[in-house]
């Protein structure tokens, strides 16, 4: 099962990829982890990618694909793989329909978990992040016992800047103008699922399972 991972910074793709990764044995693979495995293992595609990131530019669609490409050749992912965080964009979803076609292999499902923005401007705004210990909270779905102090550590939490409305609200309008052309590209392709995201973690993961099978 090949599956790629759609939806809005926040909507929640990320714990749901993670989700399939477990129940169905395969990797899941996001595009941070490649870039830091491939740098710290000191590849050549790692020390390219590496001189890009050094200068605070974006990755190339073509190196990033080949990094994609190269990863989903390893023997963990001969069964199939979640990718998460990519592609963002067309070229990107170009590249790798045309590497995986010289593979002979393809995409089966694209599943988009569809958020409307102003749930994920509040739900991203009730984060708080303890910057001591990394623990994460929400005010309203996982709230501390106490307010605003980490349960673990008992340092004060924060709102991050990257959880701030004015921020969030940033972040769709690029997903809106990047990354939304992706739902009509693969449903083209006749393998995009829509889950409606706003319920909840559970839910949204049965009525993933109900796509993919048992």
């Amino acid at each position: 099962m090949r599956i790629i991972m759609l939806g809005a910074p926040g909507a929640g793709k990320g714990t749901q990829a993670k989700k399939i990764a477990a129940k169905y044995g395969i990797p899941h693979i996001s595009t941070g982890d490649i870039f830091r495995a491939n740098i710290k293992n000191g590849t050549e595609l790692g020390k390219k990618a590496k001189t890009y990131m050094d200068q605070g530019l974006l990755v190339p669609d073509e190196l990033t694909c080949d990094l994609v490409v190269d990863r989903i050749q390893q023997d963990d992912a001969k069964n199939g793989y979640v990718l998460d965080g990519f592609p963002r964009t067309i070229p990107q979803a170009e590249c790798l329909t045309e590497a995986l076609k010289k593979l002979g292999s393809g995409i089966d499902y694209a599943i988009d978990v569809d958020v409307p923005d102003e749930n994920i401007v509040n739900r991203m705004s009730g984060r708080r992040a303890c910057l001591k210990c990394g623990a994460t909270y929400h005010i309203v779905y996982a709230a501390p016992k106490t307010e605003n102090v980490c349960d673990t550590c008992g340092e004060t939490l924060v709102l991050r800047d990257d959880d701030k409305p004015e921020t969030v609200s940033k972040r769709l309008k690029v997903y809106h103008e990047q990354t939304q052309p992706l739902i009509d590209y693969y449903t083209e392709q006749g393998v995009l699922k829509t889950v409606d995201g706003t319920r909840s973690l559970d839910e949204v993961f049965q009525a993933i399972v109900e796509i993919l099978g048992e």
